[in-house]
């Protein structure tokens, strides 16, 4: 068995909230053998409606009503309904703090530096609450933001929950087109906007995108537009548009919760759309909240005095996990510009300056800064970091050697994985667990999570299917449009019933780990075998000259070849001998299936907005299917560059 590469301290240990939370638990359900990780997870998942009520009391939700019934319809997915009997709003649940600690810190790449108190916190989404309840706005009704990363996000998505609207945004550098494929099937009431933003060193304009959005959005009957940069505002011309100043006004006005049943829509999510029109993803207010506790409090260990950060867009549900944590007491801390602005320290620096104890970043950035030789552990003290968590694609085992050699010997590195899909997370990490080389620390408590083989049989130390055979209170309430549930059951459902298949291709350890290898559906099967795409990235990425890759099965001669595109550090080549050495390194610690059977350099890869790279849509180019949704890619144009190497992929 292999060594962990970080363990707790006992005084971590005996610290944590899971541990008092395996108290609770013990004194609650009489239970002595409830001591340590593994039995706690047999416990949530074989008694679900016991372990949802304890995270419930423990975690301390404010609501109205009495749950006689925790799980109606539990052998029903979907169809399981959680807490029948309760009311609550979840603005209430992030607002139950009202003192002078600091509740959200904000800086962006102008240098803008604030700090509001979770009391003044209260009086802002107050003021907002009142001017949109004085519009008419009522529950159900959606508001939605179009808006970087900034207080004023925040205190937007509170005001509307607050009076049961359901908030939903998505990141100022999408297209019109992006935006209007989102917002345009949700229609909402009230749309809020910035006239900038900032990111890797310019000024990128809003008001200009807006106008376009506006035009193509009827419902819209106000436009809330924040002034971010410091310019004059000029509105004029832009219907219903309002200053922020002028729609809040100054007087103080008390919060006013309206409390909705547990599966009440908070919030739209969007699927990342490369392959037609986004779907529009539904989750509750109770469940979103009691997930989000569970995975603050007992899996990331957040307590009042942390300062929790994660490097996100408000088109990533990272931005919503990272908001809930508000619910905790914790210091919020934002950043909206680029991570790499003005060097790959931007985050470190910011890590320093305001003491951040968690800290949350995508695999990608963890790769990219340990290429550009970035060593935090020389040039920062980093005293207050205690935890990093990773999301976004796996993190690859040369990354958790990177952090604990050059960023932080004692911290807990946690890789987690889950997605839009559930707002939250199928695999987390654990205070109570080691760190393995390249695994996630463990399966989410109250998550039945099994890897399925190819004949839906739970397997372990083998590669499948990641799934979870029972229901759990995160699960999307329905998707938009979709009256009859179809496209909500195909999803998720279709390949085996009354289990949620997700898309990731994974493999349960001899730790009761995850090793996450890419998504199932980007998965390459070269002579019958399948392989993770994540695999290949692994050996290829540490090779100093690939910058990054992105690979795809090409259907050939009645099987799949590999096919690997590569993009490379400014100077090197892609000759021969380099091909040679990226075969030998995938051979060598792969197996002889995974070396590719092309290697083509390239330019630039192609990613969604959030960041994730597009494999699905390269291999439609490579084999003359449209990619139907441009708009949903952070940089369309880079489809380009492969459309124009269909020659040598033909021979």
């Amino acid at each position: 068995m292999s060594k962990p590469i970080w363990e707790p301290s006992p005084e971590r240990v005996e610290r944590a909230n899971l541990s008092r939370f395996m108290r609770f638990v013990r004194e609650q359900t009489g239970n002595e053998d409830l001591r340590s990780y593994a039995p706690l997870y047999d416990f949530s998942v074989r008694y679900p409606e016991r372990f949802w009520q304890l995270v419930w009391e423990f975690c301390g939700i404010r609501a109205s009503g009495t749950f006689h019934e925790v799980l109606v319809d539990g052998d029903k997915m979907p169809g399981a309904k959680w807490f029948p009997g309760i009311r609550l709003n979840f603005a209430q649940n992030l607002l139950r703090f009202k003192d002078d600690r600091a509740a959200i810190l904000f800086r962006n790449e102008w240098g803008h530096a604030r700090e509001i108190s979770y009391a003044e916190l209260h009086q802002h989404v107050g003021r907002l609450a009142h001017a949109l309840r004085e519009l008419g706005l009522r529950p159900g009704d959606r508001v939605a933001g179009f808006l970087p990363n900034m207080p004023e996000t925040v205190i937007a998505m509170l005001a509307a929950t607050s009076l049961g609207a359901v908030w939903s945004s998505c990141s100022p550098d999408f297209g019109i087109n992006g935006v209007v494929d989102r917002f345009g099937q949700i229609e909402p009431k009230v749309l809020f906007t910035t006239d900038a933003y900032p990111y890797g060193g310019k000024t990128h304009d809003c008001l200009a995108k807006i106008r376009g959005v506006i035009a193509q959005l009827p419902s819209v009957e106000k436009l809330v537009v924040i002034p971010y940069s410091g310019a004059a505002l000029a509105l004029d011309d832009i219907p219903n548009a309002v200053a922020w100043p002028d729609f809040v006004g100054t007087e103080d006005r008390a919060l006013q919760f309206e409390l909705t049943p547990f599966d009440h829509p908070l919030y739209i999510m969007y699927s990342s759309g490369t392959t037609g029109v986004p779907k529009c993803i539904v989750h509750g207010a109770g469940g979103t909240l009691i997930q989000h506790l569970k995975e603050h409090v007992l899996h990331a260990d957040v307590k009042r005095e942390d300062k929790i950060f994660y490097y996100t867009t408000c088109g990533w549900m990272m931005w919503n996990w990272l908001v809930s944590s508000l619910a905790v007491g914790a210091g919020v801390v934002l950043y909206d510009g680029s991570p790499s602005h003005p060097d790959g320290n931007a985050l470190w620096d910011l890590a320093d300056e305001l003491g951040i104890t968690v800290f949350g970043t995508s695999a990608k950035w963890i790769s990219a800064i340990e290429k550009a030789g970035v060593r935090p552990r020389e040039t920062h003290k980093l005293l207050a970091l205690k935890t990093i968590l990773s999301t976004g694609s796996p993190l690859a085992p040369e990354s958790y050697d990177y952090v604990y050699r050059d960023v932080k010997e004692r911290v807990m590195l946690s890789s987690i994985s889950g997605g839009t899909d559930i707002i939250s997370c199928f695999a987390l990490g654990s205070p109570l667990l080691p760190v393995y080389h390249g695994e996630l620390q463990c399966r989410g408590l109250g998550m039945k999570v099994e890897i399925l083989d190819d004949d839906g049989k739970p397997v372990r130390e083998e590669t499948g299917e990641l799934a979870c055979l029972a229901p759990f209170p995160s699960m999307p309430i329905y998707f938009w449009n979709d009256p009859d549930g179809s496209k909500y059951h195909n999803a998720y459902f279709a390949r085996h019933p009354n289990v949620w298949c997700h898309g990731d291709y994974a493999m349960l350890t001899e730790h009761e780990g995850v090793i996450i290898y890419g998504r199932s559906d980007a998965t390459l099967n070269p002579g019958g075998v399948r392989i993770g795409t994540a695999e290949i990235y692994r050996q290829v990425e540490q090779l100093p000259e690939v910058v990054e890759s992105l690979c795809i099965g090409q259907d050939w001669e009645h099987d799949v070849r590999v096919v690997l595109f590569v993009r490379l550090r400014e100077g090197a080549t892609l000759d021969d001998a380099l091909r040679d050495r990226i075969k030998k390194q995938i051979r060598d610690n792969t197996t002889p299936r995974h070396v590719p059977a092309k290697i083509l350099a390239v330019a630039d890869i192609p990613r969604t907005i959030s960041g994730k790279i597009v494999e699905l849509a390269v291999r439609n180019i490579v084999h003359g299917k449209p990619v139907k949704n441009t708009d949903a890619l952070a940089n369309p144009q880079a489809l380009a560059l492969y459309e124009a190497l269909l020659p040598e992929l033909s021979v």
